[in-house]
């Protein structure tokens, strides 16, 4: 069985910009893992070879010479890179990659990402149709979140693939369309679960040993209860305690509100940014905060070593959201070895009480009342700890794909 991943977030920097590009990355080198020939079709870095592979994974870089125009990223120049991926992908697809393993007796599935494919997904359908292999090709259209909705003729989507979700409550939110989403869930790589160096984790709790680390990183958004988590911070000052808040946004607009209203509650900040990845880069970073500081607002990227260091290392993450259609940062935190404090829509995976502090509101005094529980029965929270990493490895890449994804896409070709 071959596989091809439409996405137009990838694994280069340039294409990263939210938990879009961790899933089909994940997704993709484990499906290759198992050893099934995978192609991963994104909009990739103009600057590297349009076509890389490495045994059976296959990295296709799509309309390169549209980005070398638009140097800000996957989303810089979205429209004209919308229209060349749906218009000259598909029968590039077909006639190079679909036509010859259908011959050579093999099935296809494709599998693809968000609003972003959904006119290649009609086009590649209809392609099919016409070369008359539509019944050897599996077509699956995923929904990470919410975003471009109102784009999708879902009818005619529904008609040319089959349709999933990545959680029961993204599911629920796709009904009301008409839509009966299959839920695949998203999941983790091996590397999520590595150790974090005692080391680095001693430094950093020597450095604030006195004080109540709260890491939070989400983007720029509303729906990520920014302005929650400010309050928070600003309520447990209020009520005696030394809160310091790690935090990491965007690009997006909305920070310029979110910082200021940092500065209208009294809360002084400090911007960091650094040059060196890793463990020591994030330790470096934060070292002479100072004891007047409250929030320090981290200003690079933060690597997979350092923000698992920070999920670690932090008395609390705070991953809660107004509308969170998956809640990968909480899934992240737990199996880093982390206390998740998560909402309670699409976390399918958290527990109140038992694995994760799950809020219901964005009320600081709900956030309050379930810490202070929390801190004053030091077990509890260790024991938390462990099954939260116990229920992460549950949602391992390896996992999802071998009980979920295979045994699904068998059936799906079955038929």
């Amino acid at each position: 069985m071959q596989f091809h991943i439409l996405s137009f977030e990838g694994p280069d920097p340039y294409s990263r910009a939210g938990g879009l590009a961790t899933r089909v990355d994940g997704l993709a080198r484990t499906l290759a893992g198992f050893d099934l020939e995978t192609h991963l079709w994104f909009i990739g870095d103009p600057a590297l070879p349009g076509h890389q592979s490495e045994r059976s994974l296959h990295l296709h870089r799509w309309a390169q010479w549209v980005s070398r125009h638009h140097p800000g990223g996957v989303y810089d120049g979205e429209w004209g890179k919308h229209e060349e991926y749906a218009r000259t992908l598909p029968p590039y697809l077909v006639e190079e990659a679909l036509l010859p393993a259908v011959r050579r007796g093999e099935d296809c599935v494709v599998m693809a990402e968000e609003w972003h494919t959904v006119h290649a997904v009609l086009h590649l359908a209809w392609l099919l149709e016409r070369a008359r292999i539509r019944d050897r090709v599996t077509i699956l259209w995923n929904a990470n979140n919410t975003f471009g909705f109102e784009r999708i003729d879902w009818r005619s989507l529904a008609r040319a693939a089959v349709i999933t979700t990545v959680s029961r409550y993204m599911k629920h939110q796709m009904a009301p369309l008409g839509v009966n989403a299959l839920v695949m869930p998203n999941g983790l790589l091996g590397e999520a679960f590595d150790a974090v160096p005692g080391a680095a984790c001693g430094a950093l709790r020597r450095e604030f040993r006195d004080r109540t680390a709260i890491v939070k990183m989400a983007r720029w958004d509303p729906d990520k209860r920014w302005l929650s988590a400010v309050e928070t911070v600003a309520a447990m000052r209020q009520a005696g305690w030394r809160p310091l808040l790690i935090a990491r946004g965007g690009a997006e607009a909305y920070g310029a509100e979110v910082l200021a209203a940092m500065s209208n509650l009294g809360l002084r900040r400090v911007d960091r940014s650094w040059r060196r990845p890793g463990f020591a880069g994030i330790v470096e970073a934060l070292g002479d905060v100072g004891d007047d500081v409250d929030v320090v607002n981290l200003r690079s990227h933060v690597d997979p070593h350092a923000r698992r260091l920070l999920f670690r290392w932090a008395d609390v993450v705070l991953a809660n959201s107004s509308h969170e259609p998956f809640g990968l940062v909480g899934l992240e935190t737990m199996a880093a070895g982390g206390l998740a404090c998560t909402g309670c829509t699409g976390e399918d995976y958290a527990r109140a009480g038992r694995n994760a502090l799950v809020l219901e509101t964005g009320e600081p005094a709900e956030f309050l009342r379930l810490f202070s529980r929390l801190r004053s029965a030091p077990g509890k929270e260790k024991a938390m700890r462990r099954q939260g990493r116990q229920t992460a490895r549950r949602f391992s890449w390896p996992e999802i794909v071998g009980n979920v994804l295979l045994p699904r896409v068998a059936e799906l070709a079955a038929r």
